[in-house]
């Protein structure tokens, strides 16, 4: 892990394409702002990690579902 020291206003790049600032020092707490493109998804690790948990959960739908109108019609004949 790189850990950076940074000031209030004071920037860090990452790849080109993505700024983070530090907008707020508080006590123990910093406001970070980041600019990175849209199709960059950004999150909080917590929020992150309740996206995921959800994802998992989630059953898959079935792949192929019969058509019931086929089966009965298969059955007439």
């Amino acid at each position: 892990m790189l850990v950076l020291s940074r000031k209030k206003n004071e920037k860090i790049v990452i790849d080109e394409n993505i700024v983070i600032t530090i907008v707020e020092i508080r006590g123990d707490k910093v406001r970070l702002g980041i600019e990175a493109p849209r199709e960059v998804p950004i999150h909080r690790s917590e929020v992150y990690d309740a996206i995921q948990n959800e994802q998992n959960s989630v059953p898959e739908e079935p792949k192929s579902v019969p058509d019931a109108k086929n089966d009965a019609s298969e059955l007439l004949q």
